[in-house]
């Protein structure tokens, strides 16, 4: 068992259930709720949330919010706005780079020792989910062989086809 397998799990379910430090919503740019992880969390955590949405204007792509958890398992919840996919010459990568890392530099500065990520972009905003995938783990990688926290990092998956490349990408940065 490396470090990294220690430090990083693939969990298939609802995002919305995990009784995680942080989860993050793969939130629109208005922070106001929307489709798919977006709605299930908005719904799950309470009309408190868009109200507290409401006060922070916005969310850049790239970039990261915090908010409390409401009636979620979770302490918080950090919002961040992942890129669409326009074909990857766009600079793509790097923003849903920096949607994983800024998440991470909020939940390390929150204490949180578990955080749990959906698949960023990989829905309406059809970022290929394999290459989202790499993107994801090796920017966790990065961050969690520079910090202690977070201590554990959840990537949870809508599905087991997502969660298995997941599972590949993990495998992947191991045998390096």
């Amino acid at each position: 068992m490396s470090a990294l397998s220690e430090r990083i799990s693939i969990h298939t379910g609802d995002i919305t259930r995990l009784a995680v430090d942080a989860i993050v919503n793969a939130a629109n740019s208005s922070l106001l709720g929307g489709g798919g992880v977006d709605g299930a969390i908005h719904r799950a955590a309470g009309p408190e949330l868009e109200f507290e949405c409401r006060m922070l204007n916005g969310c850049k792509v790239g970039e990261a919010k915090l908010t409390r958890g409401y009636k979620l398992p979770a302490r918080y919840i950090i919002h961040t706005v992942g890129p669409v996919w326009q074909g990857g010459g766009k600079g793509e990568s790097a923003l849903l780079a920096s949607c994983y890392r800024r998440s991470l530099e909020i939940a390390a500065a929150k204490d949180c020792k578990t955080v749990a990520f959906p698949a960023i972009s990989t829905g309406i905003y059809r970022y290929p989910r394999n290459e989202a995938a790499d993107t994801a783990v090796g920017t966790a990688s990065d961050f969690l062989q520079q910090n202690a926290l977070p201590e554990t990092v959840v990537f949870c998956c809508f599905d087991d086809q997502t969660a298995e490349l997941y599972r590949r990408a993990v495998a992947r940065l191991e045998e390096r």
